[in-house]
């Protein structure tokens, strides 16, 4: 949503409505209310989704799929003023289906006769490119269990409540803290040799 009062602009009337009421409209039919609950909700759900699959093409698709289960479903939402946290919630069970989907089709790998020797401990000058960085976080982030990362994605990554993420993942409150909490600690254990390494 653009800020008037920094562009000089008033809002356009598809700005100035709350969730809430666009839910209310498009359960009324209203096609264009759904298409700006789109407009302002599927950046983030791509975003969720791309962190999730780490494929492009996938994280697309699954947000086109995401808003359709969600325009299907629009008459099932108990709490519109957790939008966020619903249609996250639905992406989160499309991303678990893909994957679902994906580990039932791989071949299997052709058996290799020596196993791969790799050196698991980066230098610290590679610790410092950004892109090392991002792979070995990615590395440790693919090593939490899907609905640990999923939750802990939300919170960190895209700023939900944990009201809004145990909604998302139909938990209770305090199943959602745990989860977090250990994701966390699991983060900190497999991070561990990589940070103690930069640091010297």
């Amino acid at each position: 949503m653009r800020i008037a009062s920094l562009q000089g602009e008033v809002p356009s009337a598809r700005d100035r409505h709350s969730d809430e009421e666009l839910l209310s409209r498009a359960c009324a039919g209203d096609a264009e209310a759904f298409r700006v609950i789109f407009d302002r909700q599927a950046p983030g759900v791509r975003r969720f989704l791309g962190d999730l699959l780490r494929d492009d093409a996938a994280a697309d698709e699954g947000t086109q799929e995401t808003f359709v289960r969600a325009h299907q479903r629009l008459p099932t939402i108990e709490e519109p003023g957790k939008l966020q946290g619903w249609l996250f919630g639905i992406a989160r069970m499309v991303s678990f289906e893909h994957l679902r989907r994906k580990r039932r089709d791989a071949l299997p790998a052709a058996p290799v006769d020596e196993p791969l020797q790799i050196d698991r401990a980066p230098s610290p000058e590679a610790l410092l490119l950004s892109a090392e960085s991002d792979r070995v976080l990615d590395g440790a982030l693919a090593n939490l269990a899907e609905e640990r990362r999923a939750a802990l994605l939300m919170r960190i990554d895209h700023g939900l409540g944990y009201g809004e993420i145990a909604s998302a993942m139909g938990w209770p409150l305090q199943k959602v803290k745990n989860e977090i909490h250990r994701a966390r600690l699991q983060l900190r254990v497999s991070l561990a040799g990589y940070l103690d390494e930069g640091a010297r």
